[in-house]
């Protein structure tokens, strides 16, 4: 193959892949790297928001932890953040977090417009417990407003029991 012969095949595919752009642009087409932030968050579920604050809980992350909650849930942690300092505080998430084996979480129920209902199960060794969650949107994303306390259920095969 010549030069000349390469560069009107590089010119081609070129010019093709513009033509193919323009023509997909003008029909709606659009490259996932266009969606914007504030899109990404608006879609953002209740369960996200609930994995995320685990997440936090389980890093040690402070600051993300509390910022998945609000009202008086978020003011009352803040609250308790200021009593044990900051470290203290990462220190008991991650210890509280360390013998979580599993997390289920159920299809929220809606509660208002605003508002949903969620409940949380939490898997450890030797037990579960289930705890609901209230969530409200507030300026388009999903915060934490209340917890109910976790209630123990018994279960039949403990976590991690050999299949025999």
């Amino acid at each position: 193959m010549t030069k000349q012969r390469t560069a009107q095949i590089i010119t081609s595919i070129v010019l093709a892949t513009a033509m193919i752009t323009v023509v997909g642009r003008k029909v709606g087409w659009k490259l996932p790297a266009t969606r914007t932030l504030k899109a990404t968050a608006a879609e953002a579920t209740p369960q996200d928001a609930i994995y995320a604050m685990l997440d936090a809980a389980r890093e040690g992350d402070v600051r993300k932890f509390l910022s998945s909650y609000s009202g008086q849930m978020a003011q009352s942690l803040e609250q308790t953040v200021r009593e044990s300092t900051e470290s203290g505080f990462a220190k008991y998430l991650k210890e509280s977090n360390a013998a979580v084996k599993g997390i289920a979480i159920t299809e929220p129920q809606p509660l208002t417009d605003r508002e949903v209902k969620a409940r949380v199960e939490y898997v450890y060794q030797d037990r579960n417990e289930i705890q609901y969650m209230y969530l409200e949107k507030i300026n388009g994303a999903w915060k934490i407003t209340r917890v109910d306390s976790a209630e123990r259920v018994k279960t039949l095969v403990p976590y991690g029991t050999p299949v025999q």
